[in-house]
């Protein structure tokens, strides 16, 4: 009970901001409609079952007259029936696309927010595989919750609907055993009881081990896929170290996890599926059970017979409504267990946004320099990485970062471009400036050559001749008739084409300040160079920051800062003025 009351509040934290939210009248109309119409099925049921009364009672005294008549009034509550069905399932779906719609909103504004992604993985991306969160997912969650919630309504209102008739019909119908009467009231309505609590108690004694086997389906079936296309995204670094074999048996390890899971699955379902479809075949008996002394003791007629096994079954079947969903039921749990860890992490990354004491990042009006004071990175674990005071990089400036692997130059970037939450100390930056980094391996999004390259601004946002143009100025001509073709362009290029593109991204979005990480180290030195020299020409008001560890890099900067261990960590230091850029 502690775990479905933890579920339940998981559901309604996922699920009421829907219903809070703009679409809310839609939706809740939806909702209301759905319902409606259940309910308006049960009452249907309850007038079949009165239904079966008379027809079979019209059979049994050979009425041709009541026969007809219960005939024509059987067609008209099947055709409601139908229709009610019918619309019930698209009102369901319609739902269900308006309710995943808004939470794929919802999900991807929150995951993509400030950072929040890059700041999920920094501490462990608990929420392991957020494509499928978002993807698979919502889609159960939205289609399960309702079936789930439809169906228990369903349970509940015609539970107390057939207790009524059911209880009635105890007393028509009173106990026979051996020739002797027992009126014992509702003893029809007890027997579902005890027979449905029985069933239940099994079922979920059987079942219980099916939610975190569930869980850990879901999670490994993710992991799989995520690797598969781990394999595919690096399939070039794969094929030239000859790493075919080692994937393989990487893929195969994991796939085996799916594997022994799903065998435990079975066992575990075949033993619940043993159980409950003996418990259903039961109940279909049983009933017939308990009334059958009566009806030979002419104490009903068949038609009572009839009603009081269909009542007793509709009881039964709304006691035992658990038993019918449970496998439902564990898979829907896994759902929300993992939705709720989803944004469980969402939260915590927000909360790393935030932490005391953190760096403060701030957008001065007074101030055309970007400035670091009193300044200290720290690993996620708290080891402190690098140091800085009085640090200032001026406007229209060339600046050379340089120290040993390791010593924090790319988490230093990370931490003024106000993604990198761990350290302390303050980071001002002009108020209307704009930043670009730019790092070793840019990344394209898939599609169109032009969308890419002018990422993130729509592909809209400058003219295609432009684009041509800024192609030809960073030597790649031939890409410049491939504009409008779509592809996976960090596949499809050389990394050296790649940071060429990402130079010319640079050149058509003339960032105030441009930090370049080791962003031309695939290229050769005569063609770092020209680019140097281009960016020196066509980005006069740009203030250029580079991490690099080429010496010949020295000639196209003015200032030079040099990343020095100190007392186990690094820090910045100032060496000798460079000469001016050609």
């Amino acid at each position: 009970m502690n775990n479905m009351r933890s579920t339940l509040a998981a559901v309604w934290r996922i699920a009421a901001p829907y219903f809070r939210s703009e679409d809310k009248f839609a939706g809740g109309v939806l909702l209301a409609a759905v319902i409606a119409i259940e309910l308006t099925v049960v009452g249907i049921n309850v007038l079949l079952n009165e239904w079966n009364n008379r027809f079979y009672t019209a059979l049994q005294d050979k009425d041709w007259n009541a026969f007809v008549r219960e005939m024509g009034i059987f067609c008209i509550l099947a055709a409601a029936y139908i229709a009610l069905a019918v619309y019930q399932l698209y009102l369901n779906q319609w739902l269900q696309i308006r309710w995943r719609n808004w939470l794929t909103h919802h999900y991807l504004g929150e995951w993509l927010d400030d950072a929040n992604h890059y700041r999920m993985q920094l501490q462990g991306d608990a929420a392991d595989n957020p494509d499928q969160r978002i993807s698979d997912d919502i889609k159960m969650f939205v289609e399960q919750t309702l079936s789930l919630g439809v169906g228990f309504l369903n349970a509940v209102v015609t539970l107390a609907s057939f207790v009524v008739i059911l209880w009635g019909l105890s007393e028509e119908s009173p106990l026979t055993l051996s020739g002797h009467e027992f009126h014992i009231p509702g003893y029809l309505v007890w027997g579902a009881l005890i027979y449905a609590i029985f069933g239940t108690a099994l079922t979920h004694w059987i079942g219980s081990p099916l939610v975190m086997l569930e869980f850990q389906q879901q999670r490994f079936e993710a992991d799989f896929r995520f690797n598969l296309v781990r394999v595919r995204e690096n399939s070039e670094q794969i094929a030239l170290l000859r790493g075919d074999g080692t994937e393989r048996t990487r893929l195969l390890d994991r796939f085996s996890h799916i594997v022994h899971n799903w065998y435990a699955i079975m066992t575990r379902t075949k033993r619940l599926t043993a159980f409950t479809s003996s418990y259903a075949q039961a109940a279909v008996v049983f009933p017939y059970i308990l009334v059958a002394p009566a009806y030979f003791a002419n104490n009903i007629r068949l038609g009572g017979m009839t009603q009081t096994a269909s009542a007793f079954s509709s009881v039964q079947q709304s006691l035992s409504f658990f038993v019918s969903i449970y496998r439902s039921l564990a898979e829907w749990r896994a759902v929300v267990a993992r939705l709720d860890g989803f944004e469980q992490n969402i939260a915590n990354a927000n909360r790393l946004a935030e932490r005391i004491p953190s760096i403060n990042v701030v957008r001065s009006h007074d101030n055309k320099a970007i400035e670091l004071k009193q300044f200290l990175v720290e690993l996620p674990d708290g080891t402190p990485l690098v140091t800085a005071d009085r640090l200032r990089i001026q406007s229209n400036e060339h600046v050379l970062v340089t120290g040993p692997s390791g010593a924090g130059k790319s988490t230093l970037f990370r931490a003024i471009a106000d993604i990198w939450p761990y350290g302390n100390g303050t980071i001002t930056i002009p108020a209307k400036a704009t930043l670009m980094m730019l790092p070793q391996r840019p990344y394209f999004p898939v599609g169109t050559l032009k969308a890419a390259i002018v990422y993130p601004a729509n592909a809209d946002a400058f003219s295609s001749a432009r684009v041509e143009a800024v192609l030809t100025a960073v030597g790649l001509p031939q890409l410049a008739s491939k504009l409008g073709e779509e592809s996976h362009w960090n596949r499809m290029l050389s990394l050296g084409e790649q940071q060429r593109l990402g130079l010319a991204r640079a050149l058509l979005h003339e960032p105030q300040f441009l930090f370049l990480d080791e962003a031309t180290a695939s290229l050769d030195e005569p063609s770092e160079a020209a680019l140097y020299r281009l960016l020196a020409e066509k980005l006069t008001a740009t203030t250029i920051v580079s991490i690099g560890h080429r010496n010949t890099l020295e000639a196209f900067h003015e200032r030079h800062i040099v990343l020095d261990p100190e007392g186990g960590h690094f820090a910045v230091h100032e060496r000798q003025k460079l000469a001016s850029p050609p």
